[in-house]
């Protein structure tokens, strides 16, 4: 690893503290008004904004630090079932987007309630009871980093509906994570997995949609084995096939 890789990730590291001391101020103003006074409801709303903000940049420098770890070659294996990834996953994602939500999927008691819980968001989940309930031996930080990138790209480009599902063969997880939006001509397919390039022109489209998600995801399949495929063309959605040695 050179210098500069091991500057840029200590510094990395060392972002983790400032950004737990706002989320913890900005929970006790909105927790603890007994102690430190009441808010207007427009205050109410700006906190809760910075906590879902610090809350994706604690993801982005832990994925970042994952990233790196992966570049190593670290692995930390572990026995998790599908099911607690799957609702892990969703439960980050909609922490941020709709918290009310998250709330609705954290007390989930089993796959069907977690289907009633995201049914309104036009997201549905396809995986056979035997699979949701079977545990696999991986990295899951890493299989989750590598899911919600692909979730979170899906909910960006999506027309209305995100499908998410999933299934074991011949000592494989395949994750299938699909959209009905524009799609992505063949020509663009390579680039798409290239860090920081992202469809559109706009300035706008470039913030929303940085790129490096799936440079992420490419870089964690790589070091763990596995493989991703894109099926799309312009005009028919896109579905991304996730392929993991067991």
């Amino acid at each position: 690893m050179s210098d500069t890789t091991i500057k840029t990730e200590i510094l990395i590291h060392d972002l983790k503290v400032p950004i737990s001391v706002i989320d913890a101020g900005a929970k006790s103003l909105l927790n603890r008004q007994e102690s430190y006074g009441p808010l207007t409801e427009k205050q109410v709303k700006v906190l809760k904004r910075i906590i879902r903000n610090t809350l994706t940049t604690q993801r982005l420098v832990n994925d970042v630090l994952e990233l790196g770890r992966s570049r190593e070659g670290v692995m930390i294996l572990s026995d998790f079932p599908i099911s607690s990834l799957v609702t892990g996953v969703l439960m980050e994602i909609f922490d941020f987007v709709d918290p009310d939500v998250a709330e609705v999927i954290r007390k989930a008691r089993d796959y069907g309630e977690l289907e009633q819980a995201i049914q309104p968001n036009n997201t549905r989940l396809s995986f056979d009871p035997s699979v949701w309930k079977a545990k696999v031996r991986l990295d899951e930080v890493k299989v989750r980093q590598i899911l919600r990138n692909l979730v979170i790209n899906a909910f960006k480009h999506r027309a209305s509906v995100v499908d998410i599902s999933g299934r074991i063969v011949e000592k494989q997880l395949i994750l299938n994570v699909s959209n009905d939006g524009r799609g992505i001509p063949l020509a663009d397919h390579q680039r798409i997995f290239e860090t920081y390039f992202t469809r559109g022109s706009s300035i706008e489209s470039a913030i929303r949609s940085h790129g490096l998600g799936l440079a992420g995801v490419m870089v964690l399949l790589k070091d763990m084995g596995g493989v991703l495929k894109l099926n799309s063309d312009d005009g028919k959605g896109a579905e991304f096939i996730v392929t993991i040695p067991l």
